[in-house]
């Protein structure tokens, strides 16, 4: 994949994420400034999402660690590069369901 495949890709799960959790009903709030998307709990915890262009990655910083994200064309999903190489918004939806200290359902639109 080249720069702006990638770019177009990263940009759309960014806008995809958002509108993930304002479909999940759950109490996150976030705020996307130039491609870095922060989801924010009411206990004040964070998640981070960013873009790394040079790697072809998302990168999500949680409270458990960082971790980032490869793209498979094939299955039009992002995966996890370390671990069980879990799908980005199973993860997503467990890391947010720790943070938040309740379930926390996000899925792919």
């Amino acid at each position: 994949m080249n720069e702006s495949e990638f770019q177009e890709i990263a940009d759309q799960t960014i806008e995809d994420i958002q509108d993930a959790i304002d479909n999940s009903g759950a109490d996150i709030d976030y705020d996307e400034i130039g491609g870095v998307l922060t989801l924010e709990f009411e206990n004040g915890s964070k998640i981070i999402f960013s873009k790394q262009g040079a790697m072809n990655q998302l990168w999500m910083a949680a409270k458990s660690g960082g971790y980032h994200f490869d793209y498979n064309e094939g299955d039009r999903q992002w995966f996890c590069d370390s671990g069980e190489n879990e799908e980005l918004y199973k993860m997503l939806s467990r890391l947010a369901s720790e943070q938040a200290g309740e379930e926390v359902s996000i899925s792919a639109p």
